[in-house]
């Protein structure tokens, strides 16, 4: 007698195969199941929250090309329908386990087992936060991870960095071009950026910087008016005037469930170049999670067509 099993039954037990599982459904991450099912690939996305990633805060996106102005969450929507109509799958839970080794992959969540032939990694990285009050309550009303995204929005306007490295540093640079006054809060004296770099903001008439203090509040009313900071020498608290407030501390990708398989790095971001390609074969990185110089929304999508054609290439050979 012949038994009939329904996908949903034969998935459970990871019996489905597919051609390619994506896992991450951001802007890399779509982008990689377009692509991917345009070349005629099976595709699956697993993603642990919500569609569109860390763009979806942005109000106004300025720098991706062609749609100047295109409201974050906008794109997002516009990206997701574009990938289902398609037909990708996209599976809303977070992974447990995952073994990549060998020719067929498998990915653990809490439905089963979900198995492919290969893997993009496009987890991305969220950016760290300072954890004071008010931060969270003004993302994306006034608080901001991104100055070449979010500067526009700031023309003439009074903002703050917070940060000490390459990134706050050259923030600063970029805010200071449209900006009416740009002021670097660090928490040490000294900078972890680049000389030249630090000496071009140094030099620059619009900004100042205040050391040796850290955040204490970011505050406001119908709109972030005041960023509080305290003073590690003194202890003395003083009010800055803003209107916006740029997070420079760094950024923290989440790829531990793909170790010690996959090679990562000292930050944890997944080493991979830029044919996304990782050390365990069939498995590939895009956007924010894999290590690179840029992490912009455009080389994320970039990455995403990249990977997905180079999964298409190793599943030929």
């Amino acid at each position: 007698m012949r038994l009939l099993f329904s996908r949903t039954f034969l998935e459970k037990r990871g019996r489905t195969v597919h051609d390619l599982i994506i896992i991450g459904a951001g802007t890399a991450g779509l982008t990689a199941a377009i692509y991917g099912i345009r070349a005629g690939l099976s595709v699956k996305i697993i993603e642990k929250a919500f569609y569109g990633g860390q763009i979806i805060s942005a109000l106004s996106i300025e720098n991706y090309p062609g749609m100047p102005g295109v409201n974050g969450a906008d794109f997002a929507v516009a990206l997701y329908n574009q990938a289902v109509r398609l037909g990708a799958e996209i599976l809303y839970e977070k992974i447990e386990s995952a073994a990549l080794a060998g020719d067929v992959k498998s990915i653990v969540t809490s439905s089963g087992v979900h198995r492919a032939k290969a893997v993009v990694i496009a987890t991305g990285a969220q950016p760290k936060k300072l954890g004071v009050p008010g931060e969270d309550a003004w993302i994306g009303r006034g608080v901001a991870f991104c100055a070449t995204c979010d500067a526009p929005l700031y023309k003439g306007k009074a903002v703050a960095v917070v940060g000490g490295g390459n990134v706050a540093v050259s923030d600063a640079l970029i805010l200071s071009e449209l900006c009416r006054a740009v002021t670097v809060v660090h928490r040490f004296s000294n900078f972890e950026s680049e000389e030249l770099q630090l000496e071009q903001a140094k030099a620059k008439a619009n900004v100042r910087f205040i050391t040796d203090s850290i955040v204490k509040e970011i505050a406001g009313g119908q709109k972030v008016e005041r960023l509080v900071v305290e003073s590690k020498l003194s202890g003395q608290t003083t009010e800055i005037a803003v209107d916006g407030v740029f997070v420079a501390i760094g950024s923290e990708p989440d790829n531990r469930v793909f170790a010690p398989e996959v090679q990562l790095d000292e930050g944890g971001y997944i080493v991979a170049g830029e044919d996304c390609r990782t050390n365990v074969p069939g498995v590939f990185a895009a956007g924010d999670a894999r290590t690179k110089q840029i992490r912009q929304i455009v080389t994320a999508a970039a990455d995403g067509s990249v990977s997905a054609l180079a999964a298409k290439e190793y599943l030929r050979a």
